[in-house]
């Protein structure tokens, strides 16, 4: 829950050239194991989603994000997970290899922030705006996590 935290408290407040804000907390969800039940999937993701809008001031915006991708994360782990590893994993580089995870993590990130930056802007009166945003903030978002992952399995 700490990434929840830094996300509220600092990393909502950078924006690369206006457009582009690390969303670090999707982190938490992609790593959930596989063999969770979608409802408990869907339950942290609303929990995650709500304590970085209590300290984002942002009413429900990222609760609804977080539950929209809990829903489809089984279908996206599924769709790049290769066949024959073990249903009960814990999504990584090492169990998922670095294509899958990337694959996987983008498709992920790329949810999140569709549906996440169309609650913020809440029209479509300016789609290439719209669009920067969400293409920005997924790559933005997706070397970030990757830097994390990074640090993870070095720990290890």
């Amino acid at each position: 829950m700490g990434l929840a935290l830094v996300q509220g408290l600092v990393l909502n407040h950078v924006h690369i050239a206006g457009y582009a804000t690390p969303f670090i907390y999707v982190y938490l969800l992609l790593k959930i194991e596989s063999d969770v039940s979608r409802n408990s999937l869907m339950m942290w993701g609303f929990l995650i989603g709500l304590l970085v809008d209590l300290f984002s001031d942002t009413p429900g915006m990222n609760a609804s994000a977080t539950v929209c991708l809990a829903f489809l994360r089984p279908f996206l782990l599924r769709l790049f997970v290769p066949r024959d590893i073990v249903d009960a994993l814990v999504p990584s580089v090492r169990t998922m290899g670095l294509s899958s995870f990337m694959k996987y993590m983008v498709a992920c990130t790329l949810v999140h922030h569709l549906v996440l930056m169309t609650l913020i802007f809440f029209t479509f009166s300016q789609p290439l705006s719209l669009l920067l945003h969400v293409i920005s903030s997924t790559l933005f978002t997706s070397c970030c996590i990757m830097a994390l992952e990074w640090i993870y399995s070095y720990k290890k």
